[in-house]
């Protein structure tokens, strides 16, 4: 079985000419077509934490939001959302805390793909390098303490320039780091800040950043994507 996951930071869908335009994120998502999609900054930061998406544009895509909202206009946590396809079935959704300084957290949902359950992660960690580090191990620790030996994804921004320093080094051998390659800035991207990690049940056939005309002014972050196989049991 093979799934191809993305990540992106939509940047509350303000592009770099500093318009608000969801329906331009979700020509980007379709031009992605991945199954499974983690959102970083889809919702509006204050006030009653809104979503960048309304919901009738989301309601005319092949995605359903996976619900880890705690408020009824948004559609992730800190940020933080899930969509996968809508032939795939939702068993759960929650929001996961994150130790920091600063409003931070991840969204994880439990999805079963062909009778196969598969945990995605979404997330976008901290600027400071330490605080990184902190919840890298405090997303491992959820993932242990989880019942059951799930083939797990954990994809978003991770601020995190070196492929496998600092916060990275935290990910074990039963990982593999996924770093498509330079997402930042958008119009001319240098740094890897986006990448995603895959639990060793997977294995990667092929990932890359999605560099379009419309993708390189969307967001100030390009999407990345990544074809993740799981071998039958």
């Amino acid at each position: 079985m093979k799934l191809t996951f993305a990540s992106y930071n939509v940047h509350k869908a303000v592009g770099v000419d500093r318009r608000r335009d969801p329906d331009r994120i979700i020509s980007v998502l379709r031009e992605i077509d991945a199954d499974i999609i983690a959102l970083q900054e889809a919702d509006l930061r204050l006030g009653d934490r809104a979503s960048v998406l309304p919901k009738a544009l989301l309601d005319d895509t092949p995605w359903r939001v996976i619900p880890v909202a705690k408020r009824p206009r948004s559609i992730g946590w800190h940020g933080n959302a899930l969509l996968v396809r809508r032939t795939m079935q939702v068993e759960s959704g929650q929001a996961l805390d994150l130790p920091t300084l600063e409003p931070r957290g991840a969204a994880c949902g439990h999805i079963a793909v062909e009778g196969r359950a598969i945990r995605i992660i979404g997330t976008h960690l901290d600027l400071s390098g330490l605080r990184r580090r902190d919840q890298v191990r405090s997303l491992l620790k959820f993932v242990r303490e989880c019942e059951g030996d799930c083939p797990t994804v954990i994809a978003g921004d991770f601020n995190q320039w070196g492929r496998s320093t600092g916060a990275m080094r935290e990910f074990g051998d039963r990982w593999t780091l996924i770093t498509p390659g330079a997402s930042f800035p958008s119009r001319k991207p240098i740094a890897r800040l986006d990448r995603l990690v895959a639990s060793d049940h997977f294995r990667v056939i092929e990932s890359g950043t999605h560099h379009t005309a419309l993708s390189a002014v969307a967001s100030d972050h390009l999407p990345i994507t990544a074809i993740l196989e799981l071998p039958e049991i």
